[in-house]
C-alpha cells in the first residue's frame, strides 16, 4: 500500500491527526481538495483541554456567564490561531482524492443529526480581553457569546444552544442586529449536536466528537490525535483510543443531557443554567471537559439534579 495513513477532510480535526501521523514517522497524506481555502470559523476551547504549546490568537482569563445572576468560571479561555491548525508538514503529501492506505479515516465533518446549534455574529471593534461563555438576558431561548479575537476585535455571537429543528440563521440576525449594529464581517454557524457516534475509522465531529450540550469538538481532537497516531504507530487498534469504553459511557449521559435541554422552555433555561454556573468548579468541569471521566460526570448530573428546583426535575428523568 502506498501509505500507512490517510486522512480524508482538510480541517482542524484532519489535519491535527495528519500532522501527529507524521510526528509518528507514518507515511502520511490528506485529502483537501481546496488546500489553500482559509478558514473563516472561530475555534474557542478552554486551555486546561489543549496540548501543550497549542498556538492561540487570544486568552482571557476573565470568564463570565449570565443566567438569572452574573457568574465568573474559574478557568482559562482561548481562541486558537487558525493558521497554525492550518499548517501540515512537508512530509504530508496532500491529495485531490484518496489513494489506498493501512489506515484510512474519515475526517470530514459532523454527519447529520436532528437537533442542531446555530449562531449568527459579527466582529466589533474592542479591546476587552475577556469573554462572555453564555449571556442569557433577553430572549431567553438564544444567549450572547462575546470572546476577544485579538487586535481590538471582538466576535459577539446571538446563539441558539439547541433546538430540534435548529433555529432559522435569518432569526438569530434579526435577533442580533437588534442588540447591536453589525460589523463588516458576519460568521454563521449550524452544526448537529445529535450525529451518530461513529464506529467505523472516522475522526473529529465525522466521529461524533461533538460535546452533546455545548457543541465542542476541535480541543478534543487536539487531544486525540497525538493518541490515535501512537497507536498506529504501535500496531494497536486506534478505534479503542477514538472511543474507549469510558468515553461512550461519558457520551451517552451528555445524550441525556442534551434531551432535557430540548425539553426546557426558556424560563426553564434560565433556571437551569443558574443552578449549573452555580455548581463546583470542579464539577463543571467533569460535565464539560470529562470525556473519559464517568465518575465525575455523574457526580455533575447529580448534583445538578440536587439542587434544580422541582419543576425542572420531571424533565431531567424523562
Amino acid at each position: 500500500m502506498t501509505f500507512d495513513v490517510v486522512v480524508i477532510g482538510g480541517g482542524p480535526a484532519g489535519r491535527a491527526l495528519a500532522r501527529a501521523c507524521a510526528h509518528e514517522g507514518l507515511h502520511t497524506a490528506i485529502v483537501d481538495r481546496r488546500p489553500d481555502r482559509p478558514w473563516t470559523a472561530t475555534y474557542g476551547a478552554w486551555a486546561d483541554e489543549l496540548p501543550p504549546n497549542t498556538s492561540t490568537r487570544s486568552v482571557s482569563t476573565t470568564v463570565r456567564a449570565y443566567a438569572r445572576e452574573e457568574h465568573q468560571i474559574q478557568r482559562t479561555y482561548v481562541v486558537l490561531d487558525n493558521a497554525k491548525l492550518h499548517e501540515l508538514p512537508d512530509t504530508v503529501e496532500v491529495l485531490q482524492r484518496p489513494e489506498a492506505a493501512r489506515y484510512t479515516f474519515n475526517a470530514t465533518g459532523a454527519r447529520k443529526g436532528r437537533a442542531e446549534q446555530t449562531a449568527v455574529g459579527t466582529v466589533i471593534e474592542s479591546d476587552s480581553t475577556e469573554t462572555t461563555l453564555m449571556d442569557w438576558r433577553g430572549n431567553g431561548d438564544t444567549f450572547l457569546y462575546t470572546v476577544p479575537l485579538g487586535g481590538n476585535r471582538l466576535l459577539v455571537e446571538e446563539t441558539c444552544l439547541a433546538r430540534r429543528p435548529g433555529m432559522p440563521l435569518q432569526e438569530l440576525r434579526e435577533r442580533l442586529h437588534a442588540r447591536l449594529a453589525p460589523g463588516e464581517e458576519e460568521e454563521r454557524v449550524r452544526f448537529p449536536l445529535d450525529a451518530p457516534r461513529a464506529t467505523d475509522d472516522a475522526f473529529g465531529a465525522a466521529a461524533g466528537f461533538i460535546h452533546p450540550a455545548t457543541g465542542y469538538s476541535v480541543a478534543t481532537s487536539l487531544q486525540l490525535a497525538p493518541r490515535v497516531a501512537g497507536a498506529i504507530q504501535a500496531n494497536e487498534d486506534p478505534r479503542h483510543v477514538i472511543w474507549p469504553k469510558k468515553a461512550r459511557i461519558v457520551h451517552a449521559m451528555r445524550m441525556r443531557g442534551l434531551e432535557a435541554l430540548l425539553r426546557f422552555s426558556p424560563d426553564e433555561t434560565l433556571d437551569f443554567f443558574e443552578v449549573f454556573f452555580r455548581l463546583e468548579p470542579e464539577e463543571q468541569r467533569a460535565y464539560l471537559s470529562g470525556r473519559e471521566d464517568v465518575k465525575g460526570t455523574a457526580a455533575a448530573m447529580l448534583a445538578l439534579f440536587r439542587t434544580t428546583p422541582g419543576h425542572l426535575r420531571w424533565k431531567l428523568l424523562r
